[in-house]
């Protein structure tokens, strides 16, 4: 590939991937077969059984190389490579020309024990463990069919629309409330406390902490001590999806629920409404035939107690003809007494008018002859035909000539008037006692 250049002179010019595989053969040329110690990152096995990786130092530095060990290397391994992992990897170095990347292609892997980071994620979750925060016990059950779905995750995370899209397919009435926080990054931990706490009181049922796959540092927010004691004092049931199914975090293991990816985190937070209905469809007719059954006793019952009551109803008509009969005969009867009670009543009254006069007369005529008699009785009366009375100092009267005494005074009574008087002499008759 030589061109000509303005000067005059000839010079090689590379196209992109000559160069690329030139210093492939010079990087394979110089190095050959190299040994090199790192922790994994980032580990992700393809459908295809290739394995792709990255190995980083654990002292915190920023070099990474990225790395990939093909299917029949991963099958003969005597282990199950993890993020986190210290190993050392023998292979040969050369450049990926789709991307112009230096990568080693993995011959052998050897594990040298835990990275820092995974240490610390062992150590951290083993006291956890030991406290009773990942206990089955006090997980609770997530609500089967929930009104609301609190979702926290960040809003430009693909795992959004993955759950949103699945609760659209499964139970489109579901009210799903979208509460932002990073999800990776220094502020991570604290702004997923922040809106686990808002989730747990908007009024969902359940809550979905959710976000994609990664490597160990990408997910190392939902390692967090904060972020897992918030999953475990949220006031409704989290449902946590963090990462693929290989991924596992404290969140997840604090969660009352682990889901392997956040679409299944949405397919286990409510049931598929498609589901349910063909559910309820196949035990309709076994809901029908046992609300019929009450129905058909009660039916049997009642034509039981119909031919029972066969010659009673017969009764209870001839019963009702009489009582008809009566009723008219009542009716007819009516007029002919009430005219004969009101006929009795005013000759009853008449005599009680009489009755009534007559004992006032007689009441009258009484009155007058006791009047007569008093009158009869009157000492005036008696003084008016010339007799006297005569009472002591005491107004008491003198009713014998005994009681006097000469010098005795004594008042005298007459008819037109009355006297005092004084006794001078006391004859009594010779022939009273």
């Amino acid at each position: 590939m030589v061109e000509r250049v303005e000067s005059g002179r000839e010079a090689f010019v590379w196209s992109v991937g000559a160069l690329l595989l030139a210093a492939g053969d010079a990087l394979a040329a110089r190095f050959g077969s190299v040994a090199v110690r790192g922790e994994i990152s980032g580990l992700t096995r393809a459908a295809s059984g290739h394995c792709y990786f990255a190995l980083k130092d654990s002292d915190g530095s920023g070099a990474l190389l990225r790395c990939v060990m093909f299917r029949r290397v991963a099958s003969m391994l005597d282990f199950v490579p993890r993020d986190g992992m210290q190993l050392e990897l023998r292979g040969r170095i050369g450049v990926f020309e789709a991307r112009g990347e230096l990568q080693v292609v993995a011959e052998s892997l050897r594990p040298l024990g835990a990275g820092s980071l995974y240490e610390q994620f062992l150590r951290l979750r083993a006291r956890l463990e030991a406290e009773g925060w990942f206990d089955a016990a006090r997980k609770r059950a997530v609500v089967p069919l929930p009104r609301c779905v609190a979702v926290v995750t960040s809003p430009a995370a693909a795992a959004l629309h993955d759950v949103v899209t699945a609760l659209r397919r499964r139970a489109a009435h579901v009210r799903v409330v979208v509460v932002p926080s990073a999800v990776q990054g220094g502020d991570a931990p604290a702004q997923l406390v922040a809106a686990l706490q808002r989730a747990g009181g908007c009024g969902a049922d359940t809550v979905l902490l959710v976000r994609g796959g990664g490597s160990l540092e990408d997910l190392w927010a939902f390692n967090d001590e904060r972020v897992v004691q918030a999953v475990v004092r949220c006031g409704v049931p989290v449902v946590c999806g963090v990462g693929h199914e290989s991924d596992v975090t404290l969140a997840d293991l604090a969660a009352d629920l682990r889901a392997p990816t956040p679409t299944a985190a949405a397919e286990l937070a409510a049931a598929d409404r498609g589901e349910l209905l063909l559910a309820l469809g196949r035990r309709a007719p076994m809901l029908q035939r046992a609300a019929r059954r009450p129905l058909d006793r009660a039916a049997q019952r009642l034509d039981g107690l119909a031919l029972r009551l066969g010659p009673a109803a017969a009764a209870v008509v001839a019963l009702g003809e009489r009582l008809r009969a009566t009723a008219s005969r009542l009716r007819a009867a009516a007029p002919l007494e009430l005219q004969r009670r009101t006929t009795r009543c005013a000759h009853l009254w008449h005599r009680l008018l009489q009755a009534a006069n007559r004992c006032t007369d007689t009441a009258v005529a009484h009155q007058q002859a006791l009047q007569r008699r008093l009158q009869a009785l009157d000492p005036r009366q008696v003084l008016q035909r010339g007799y006297v009375w005569v009472e002591d100092g005491d107004a008491k009267p003198v009713v014998s000539a005994r009681l006097l005494r000469p010098g005795q005074r004594v008042r005298a009574v007459w008819a037109d008037g009355s006297a005092h008087a004084e006794v001078l002499d006391v004859r009594p008759a010779e022939d009273s006692p």
